[in-house]
């Protein structure tokens, strides 16, 4: 069994990203987007939260730390912690990201890593007291990770929150139960503009369908969209 998986999102009308780059707007301002998203993604009520790298790359804030000396490291997982009330998890390939800490916001981190991280990084991580899933092949197969997340940690509702190529991804590979999206009442307006989710030059054409659950109007002008989500 995996995980019921939540892709949640906020962006502007034209799919921008970053709320820095967006346009002002009379019923709202930077700060709102955040608690708007935020408040939504409390009602979710999920177990654990995911994002890609670079998404938790800008939460995570550490710098490479590995210890002089390890042996040989617990591969598939290290669990370092099985108890906690929610996990943030990032999905880290090549194993780039470091941390100061193993929780964000309270919520206990999972690394989930492809098979070539070097032992170094697994020790840096488990001297941490940080959490880790390492894949049998070098790009993880997601499948297997949410079916360890739910057999191994009890996860069971879990938000995917970016950035666009993880939600691609998941998207592709049938792992997406449902869409939350928040749209603000502002525009982004660069021609390259990122959207909520990106799958390459394929694109997801005949890969998803969406059926609308529910359509609600938000705070501040904001519109809150939830679609389920079928193979197509």
């Amino acid at each position: 069994m995996k995980p019921y998986v939540i892709c949640h999102m906020v962006s502007s009308l034209d799919g921008g990203l970053h709320p820095s780059r967006w346009t002002g707007s009379p019923d709202g301002k930077l700060g709102d987007w955040s608690a708007l998203y935020q408040s939504c993604h409390e009602r979710l009520e999920g177990d654990a939260w995911m994002v890609g790298r670079v998404t938790m790359a800008e939460l995570s804030k550490g710098s490479p730390h590995p210890p002089h000396e390890h042996g040989k490291m617990e591969r598939p997982f290290h669990f370092a912690n099985r108890k906690a009330a929610n996990f943030a998890i990032a999905v880290d390939t090549s194993g780039k990201l470091h941390f100061t800490g193993n929780e964000i916001d309270g919520d206990h981190i999972v690394v989930l890593l492809g098979s070539d991280v070097a032992d170094s990084h697994l020790a840096e991580l488990a001297g941490d007291g940080i959490s880790y899933i390492v894949s049998a092949q070098a790009q993880p197969d997601l499948s297997v990770m949410l079916e360890t997340l739910e057999r191994e940690l009890g996860i069971k509702r879990l938000l995917l929150e970016g950035g666009a190529g993880i939600n691609g991804s998941f998207l592709a590979a049938g792992l997406v139960d449902e869409i939350s999206l928040i749209i603000a009442p502002v525009l982004d307006g660069r021609a390259a503009s990122q959207s909520i989710v990106e799958y390459g030059e394929a694109g997801l054409a005949g890969k998803v369908q969406l059926s609308l659950k529910s359509c609600e109007p938000l705070a501040h002008g904001a519109i809150y969209l939830r679609y389920a989500v079928a193979p197509s």
